[in-house]
């Protein structure tokens, strides 16, 4: 009789301690040959220390670590990269100006004494690591140029050429378009059944439908569930990562009624974008914005702040047109927007939470151009009461927060200017699912409080959790308005989806 093999890995008794956190709190965790594990949980559950230990970049303070049945300890990445296992990461690791061969050598370019680098055997690495990856890329053409979803099948492709047998992929749809997830997903199932191992980690319970073979759920560093792919209903999962019975309805039933026009947009035109969208926000009110990636979204979004070059057509507050459109003068009108890239655009990571909740309006805060600290700190401490914002003080750098409890600190600064619309890029973008029914309560309240709300998301069922109606944008053009009661999942999708010559 054959002995059963080993488990491509396996962590027993696992402990890792943070100075004041217990991150990983005696964990057992164990995957074998060809697996596609969906490791689940809220923000600060564990899962990031659980895969930077497996990825060599944390030590265990106890317990024990086995590649194949061999006991490991990791001091480096360059360690984990040697026993086959290779992260992929949400925040993308490559060099943009650099092209697909070059990425995927990165930093072991084979090389000539003469003539340097041997160009021509780094083209024939990078075509035999993308074909077992399966798929082909232009070799010679800078990353840059490529789809946020090429650029992660490049980084695939390099963990693979590594020797990787375990592939640990962080939150990898969370900026794509439906059609990119598609691919990225297949590419995953060709890995598998290959024997490579997957960790995926994800809030997206419909990929985890379509992948997984089976589910980890982790919560304040423990597992407390573990899963097989049937047993893993939307509601279980949630249950355990939030520790509650029933999720129920994340959205606070609060009535709205919507005012007068706040918001409206006319003729709004970007080349080779958006073409004559017309439409508008009135005050109580959460309009979405619906399209695929692509079909200019965001791109209408930032040109109603003024931050998109060379858009045209008419922007009204109120009813009076704004004249002259710049981040600062519609700000001072009183539109915000919170994009999509918080750490990029909607944040200063190395900067307190209070100064990030009040950059947005020093005047606030300020006398005759001097910063009033205790008015500071009264402004701040409300606004952190107000959301929720779970911070051990109100100086720490925003960067030490989790994904969740910093976009609540990207809404906070937007309300701190006291806006009259809100326009909200992907709100909940890589937040875990306890901290998205909080955003979502939130969305609400603020439309109960008059303001006119315009929401951008590639989620469908957040869009229906927290809209009053819903906007339709295909190829550039505002095709629907829908009514929340009148729509459903399916059907916006197929809104979304539907070719120009159906119309």
């Amino acid at each position: 009789m054959t002995a059963p093999s080993a488990p491509l890995i396996e962590l027993s008794n696992a402990t890792k301690r943070y100075p004041g956190v217990l991150a990983l709190d005696d964990v057992d965790f164990r995957m074998a040959v060809g697996e596609v594990r969906a490791l689940l949980g809220k923000n600060g559950a564990g899962k990031s220390t659980l895969i930077k230990v497996l990825g060599g970049t944390e030590r265990l303070n106890e317990g024990a670590l086995r590649v194949a049945g061999k006991e490991v300890d990791f001091r480096s990445p360059k360690d984990a990269i040697a026993h086959g296992i290779g992260t992929v990461h949400q925040e993308l690791a490559s060099v943009p100006a650099m092209s697909v061969a070059e990425n995927i050598s990165l930093g072991r370019w084979k090389t000539r004494p003469v003539t340097g680098i041997a160009w021509k055997e780094v083209s024939t690495d990078a075509e035999a690591a993308l074909a077992h990856v399966g798929v082909e890329l232009p070799l010679d053409a800078p990353l840059s140029t490529l789809s946020l979803a090429q650029a992660q099948l490049v980084e695939i492709a390099r963990a693979l050429s590594l020797g990787a047998k375990l592939l640990i992929l962080d939150e990898p749809t969370s900026s794509l378009a439906v059609h990119e997830v598609d691919l990225l997903l297949q590419v995953v199932k060709r890995l598998s059944e290959r024997g490579i191992g997957v960790i995926y980690i994800s809030h997206r319970m419909d990929e985890i439908e379509r992948l997984a073979s089976s589910v980890t759920v982790m919560r304040d560093g423990r597992i407390v569930g573990e899963l097989s792919a049937g047993e893993a209903t939307p509601q279980r999962v949630v249950s355990l990562m939030v520790g509650s019975v029933d999720p129920g309805d994340p959205v606070e039933a609060i009535p709205t009624d919507a005012g007068d026009v706040a918001l409206s947009v006319a003729g709004l035109t970007i080349p080779h974008r958006v073409l004559d969208a017309t439409f508008e926000v009135r005050e109580g009110e959460v309009v979405g914005l619906a399209g695929l990636l692509g079909s200019g979204r965001t791109e209408i979004l930032r040109a109603i702040v003024g931050a998109q070059h060379g858009a045209t057509g008419t922007i009204s507050l109120g009813g009076k047109p704004l004249r002259r459109r710049s981040i600062r003068s519609t700000r001072a009108a009183g539109i915000f927007l919170t994009p999509e890239d918080r750490r990029a655009e909607g944040a200063v990571v190395m900067l307190g939470v209070d100064e990030n909740l009040v950059m947005g309006n020093w005047k606030k805060v300020a006398t005759a151009g001097v910063i009033r600290r205790e008015r500071m700190r009264e402004t701040v401490t409300a606004t952190i009461k107000k959301l929720s914002i779970k911070v051990p003080r109100i100086d720490v750098e925003i960067s030490t927060l989790s994904g969740g409890n910093q976009q609540k600190v990207v809404i906070g600064k937007a309300l701190n200017t006291e806006p009259r619309v809100l326009l909200m890029d992907e709100p909940t973008r890589g937040v875990d699912v306890e901290a998205k029914a909080q955003i979502y309560t939130l969305i609400r309240r603020l439309a109960a409080s008059g303001i006119g709300i315009l929401v951008v998301s590639s989620e469908t069922e957040e869009l229906l959790q927290v809209c009053d109606r819903i906007l339709v944008l295909r190829s550039g053009r505002i095709h629907e308005n829908l009514p929340i009661r009148d729509v459903t999942r399916d059907a916006l999708f197929e809104h979304m989806i539907r070719k120009e010559t159906d119309d």
